[in-house]
């Protein structure tokens, strides 16, 4: 039981976070506004958190550390799903567009969300400067390697790009997912994730308390999720059941919930999930 209820929780944690967003996400516009003051309602409380628990280092502790973290990280992945931390790009690439160009693009669609994680990590890691329960910090560095690790992999090219949970008010991400085999980068990422995973799990031993344990319990589990999600990309298995109950059926959905009363003006908006298109490249 001493490693059953972590990783439990951690399980749940990261299937039911990762499927509200995805739900969160498909929603009529009109809700958008309201879902991203939510969320940054909780990144408040998440930072106050990380705040109250920086110099606790009790199980109690190291839990709501590990959810303030999972929550400030959360942030981000609405925040740029809905469409209000994104980039200066706003329109797609053209077929053909690659190389160096087409990555620079690809910053440039993502531009405002990189340096919103960049300061949210500050921000954590001030409040947890020489504290004793860092658990926030760790966690949300954790979940920004390895989502940076999975979203360069798209870039290159995956089996599975999951274009289906890119909702569509953001079909300019989907000119950045490159439907390949495999590529170069991956085998080194699950390496990497690998051990990581089996560090982190020698770790737990080797701690000399109980919150220390508990730690590097969550760590090793949401890195172990990380490199399962890796693998996702890859393995010809329909993973996307996992959160199909947070997928609205998109074939019933209109124009209309993507009215031009949402704060982001976009150059198209499309639900075919092919990645060509007529707009320029530049």
């Amino acid at each position: 039981m001493q490693y059953a209820v972590p990783v439990l929780a951690a399980l749940f944690i990261w299937w039911f976070t990762t499927g509200t967003i995805f739900y969160l996400d498909n929603l009529p516009a009109r809700t958008f506004k309201w879902s991203m003051l939510g969320a940054t309602g909780l990144l408040l409380i998440a930072l106050v958190v990380v705040r109250d628990t920086a110099n606790t280092n009790d199980t109690l502790s190291v839990y709501m550390a590990f959810t303030a973290g999972l929550l400030a990280w959360g942030w981000q992945e609405i925040s740029l799903y809905l469409g209000f931390v994104t980039g200066i790009r706003k329109h797609r690439c053209e077929e053909g567009c690659s190389g160096l160009k087409h990555f620079w693009h690809a910053i440039e669609a993502n531009l405002w969300h990189e340096i919103a994680i960049i300061v949210v990590a500050i921000a954590i890691a001030a409040i947890t400067y020489d504290a004793e329960n860092q658990m926030a910090l760790w966690i949300y560095l954790l979940l920004w390697g390895m989502n940076l690790s999975a979203r360069l992999n798209v870039f290159l090219g995956v089996r599975n790009v999951s274009e289906e949970f890119v909702p569509a008010h953001m079909e300019v991400l989907k000119s950045f997912l490159n439907k390949q085999p495999m590529n170069l980068l991956f085998p080194l990422s699950v390496t990497l994730a690998t051990t990581g995973t089996f560090f982190l799990v020698g770790k737990v031993s080797d701690a000399s308390t109980e919150a220390e344990s508990l730690g590097f319990i969550l760590l090793a589990t949401m890195m172990a999720l990380a490199l399962v999600e890796h693998w996702m990309l890859v393995l010809p298995l329909p993973f996307e059941k996992l959160w199909n109950w947070s997928l609205p059926k998109r074939s019933n959905r209109t124009l209309s919930h993507f009215r031009s009363d949402h704060p982001v003006e976009f150059a198209t908006i499309k639900t075919t999930l092919t990645p060509k298109t007529d707009l320029p490249c530049c």
